[in-house]
């Protein structure tokens, strides 16, 4: 998910946690995925292998921010 419209003051580590803490809503930093940062790169993982429930909540989260 690109989040550079949402907080881009926030690398993707700290939008992780801010997402967590902020809105219920877990994501995974894309950093974990590299070994060399890309510079300006605004970028979280989210997991669709959930129950179609949670993903309808956790959709409902994102769309409220």
């Amino acid at each position: 998910m690109d989040y550079s419209q949402i907080r881009p003051d926030l690398n993707d580590v700290n939008m992780a946690l801010w997402m967590t803490r902020e809105h219920g809503v877990a994501t995974i930093p894309i950093s974990v995925f590299y070994q060399t940062l890309i510079p300006g790169q605004r970028l979280v993982r989210l997991c669709f292998a959930k129950r179609e429930e949670t993903l309808r909540e956790a959709a409902k989260k994102l769309c409220g921010i």
